[in-house]
């Protein structure tokens, strides 16, 4: 009986062995492959349980491959979302695009968004909203709060760039902030903001 019991746990643990660590690419540092795999990982200063907005994901797919986009996700309860004194995205401004953390990008290829280069790794997209169009900010930081206030001179040393796209008006009043994927072929797709009567498409295609 002990030996069978001996040779369960050697099995186990052998398994064990075998098994690949889940992936934990660190903040803001290449992501390679495995980036669209990675657990969208909520920041530490709030827990999951019990927010407002929830944490969500969205995957692109680019060439056969997979990038993945975490945030999130606001909704209007009766609010006016985009707007002057009042709204709770204000115009002009800087915005975490989501709520609580910033979101993320984690792009395990070479890839142009709105024809901004982008190597292999993990970034924050932030945007500023207009009337008619959006800048599109990424930073190679990832680990601060999403607060515009936590946007300092040292985190904005890190930006990549700034890129600007159209918006325009969605066919019917979106509750919820959502991130999208739309395809364009096989080696393109648009990244579509979606809230209250916005849209927004960021157009994103795989680097060789």
């Amino acid at each position: 009986m002990y030996r069978q019991i001996y040779v369960a746990v050697a099995a186990l643990a052998g398994l064990a062995a075998c098994t690949p660590p889940a992936d934990s690419p660190t903040p803001g540092q290449p992501a390679g492959a495995a980036a669209a795999a990675v657990a969208c990982q909520p920041a530490p200063q709030m827990a999951v349980a019990g927010r407002a907005s929830p944490y969500d994901s969205a995957v692109v797919t680019l060439g056969g491959a997979q990038a993945k986009v975490c945030y999130g996700r606001p909704s209007a309860r009766g609010r006016t979302v985009f707007g002057g004194e009042g709204a709770v995205v204000a115009l002009d401004t800087l915005w975490r695009t989501g709520a609580n953390e910033p979101t993320i990008l984690h792009l395990p290829f070479r890839a142009q968004l709105a024809g901004l280069a982008l190597e292999p790794g993990s970034y924050s997209i932030y945007t500023v909203p207009h009337a008619n169009q959006w800048t599109v900010v990424v930073n190679r930081s990832t680990s601060q709060w999403g607060h515009e206030r936590s946007y300092t001179p040292e985190i904005r040393a890190q930006e990549v760039g700034r890129v600007t796209v159209p918006a325009g008006r969605t066919a019917e009043f979106v509750e919820t902030f959502t991130i999208r994927a739309q395809p364009r072929g096989a080696n393109a797709a648009d990244l579509l903001l979606e809230w209250e009567n916005t849209q927004v498409r960021i157009p994103m295609t795989r680097g060789a």
